[in-house]
């Protein structure tokens, strides 16, 4: 099916566009409920309203088309956001794996792109856990896990309380108010003040700032609990070097430094980012 999707997008672009403005077109787009949300490199930038409106005629219940203006960067994790083509609205509803998610990608960081990733780590969550997600967003790791294992609680901070406030919707749009609580805080001063030592598992996908809060994901792990960390960081790596390694030989010079012995249990390119550039996760157990 999204091969046929693919075809028929390139076929409707090629109607419009020279075959090598076609190639150089970014391939890939999200789409995010009824939004899609592109990038147009900058010399192709006249041609944002016809790839907006191919989108639209390719993927019928897409309303809207914005344009990705900025890399996601702040302290909310947000990207400049343009409308090309469509109703002018940023608030969406989005389903993955039996979940719904209410979120309004201008104000809240959002990406389809992980939802394999979201399911892989709820699949491996025990039994009567206790989690702490550092990072929580607007929900989506916390409530996959709620319903697709028998955790006991899952604590979801998040620094940005527009995401706090549709995490809480979320929560109980998807009935799990039983097993997710979300907290409004920093992640350190919030472990710190509020939950040390009541973590079998700590989640940190915030891959710009996991490695400076690492000591904190340690802090949040029970004295005798099952102490997996779930790491997530950007690599930079050439066809010579390997990110995985690369992220490995990070966190061995971090932990170490704290006196802290642990075992990588699995590690995955989650995604490429850019040239050279890979989200990487580390499924790391800590052993003391």
């Amino acid at each position: 099916m999204k091969r046929d999707v693919k075809r028929n997008l390139k076929t409707l672009l090629s109607e419009r566009l020279s075959p090598e403005e076609v190639r150089q077109l970014y391939k890939s787009y999200d789409i995010i409920g009824d939004i899609a949300v592109i990038r147009v490199p900058e010399h192709l930038d006249k041609h944002s309203r016809i790839v907006a409106e191919a989108i639209m005629e390719t993927h019928k219940h897409v309303k809207s088309v914005w344009k990705q203006t900025t890399p996601v960067s702040g302290e909310f994790r947000l990207r400049g956001l343009e409308l090309v083509a469509g109703e002018e609205k940023t608030e969406t509803v989005y389903k993955e794996y039996g979940c719904v998610f209410k979120v309004d990608i201008k104000k809240c960081y959002f990406s389809p792109r992980l939802s394999y990733e979201r399911m892989r780590i709820a699949r491996q969550v025990g039994s009567g856990e206790t989690v702490v997600n550092m990072f929580a967003g607007v929900g989506c790791y916390s409530i996959l896990i709620a319903k697709h294992s028998d955790v006991e609680k899952v604590f979801s901070i998040d620094v940005n309380p527009v995401a706090v406030e549709y995490m809480r919707e979320n929560v109980r749009l998807n009935r799990v108010e039983d097993k997710v609580v979300p907290i409004l805080g920093d992640a350190r001063q919030v472990i710190e003040e509020k939950l040390r030592g009541v973590a079998d598992r700590a989640l940190m996908p915030l891959p710009e700032k996991a490695y400076e809060f690492l000591e904190d994901a340690l802090k949040a792990l029970k004295p005798s609990g099952k102490n997996f960390i779930h790491y997530y960081c950007f690599e930079h790596a050439t066809k010579d070097e390997n990110p995985l390694k690369k992220a490995e030989e990070g966190v061995s010079r971090k932990l170490r430094s704290l006196g802290v012995s642990f075992e990588v249990v699995s590690e995955r390119v989650v995604r490429e980012t850019g040239p050279n550039w890979y989200q990487v996760v580390l499924d790391l157990k800590i052993e003391g």
